[in-house]
């Protein structure tokens, strides 16, 4: 059975860069969103096992919408993706209830590494 992933960043770019490496490991991606308010909406409907999150995005950032997540699914598992220099957006963000973070730009490794450690809690 695949993992079906949301995948939420305001970047289209940094969205198919994800799904690229997520699709090509055998990851299935359900649905994308391109802010936190989206996010949230298309975490109620969709039910992935796992999001990818970014920190910062118009209307709702990536902090308030792990917190909106949280409050419908306690056991969501979210990874925070971050840009360099946002330490202090990621020990919020994890306090926030994610569990894991990827620092931008990318790394193949990195990702997967993310998404196993996760999965297997």
């Amino acid at each position: 059975m695949s993992i079906r992933m949301l995948i939420v960043d305001d970047a289209t770019f940094m969205r198919m860069m994800i799904k690229n490496i997520v699709t090509k490991n055998g990851f299935e991606v359900i649905g994308e969103a391109e802010n936190g308010s989206e996010a949230v909406k298309l975490y109620s409907e969709l039910k992935p096992d796992l999001v990818t999150m970014d920190i910062t995005m118009p209307e709702m950032d990536g902090i308030e919408s792990v917190k909106a997540i949280k409050q419908i699914d306690p056991g969501a598992k979210i990874i925070m993706c971050s840009a360099m220099g946002q330490q202090a957006m990621v020990m919020e963000a994890i306090q926030a209830g994610a569990m894991d973070f990827i620092v931008k730009p990318f790394k193949q490794e990195r990702i997967l590494q993310a998404i196993e450690r996760v999965m297997s809690r």
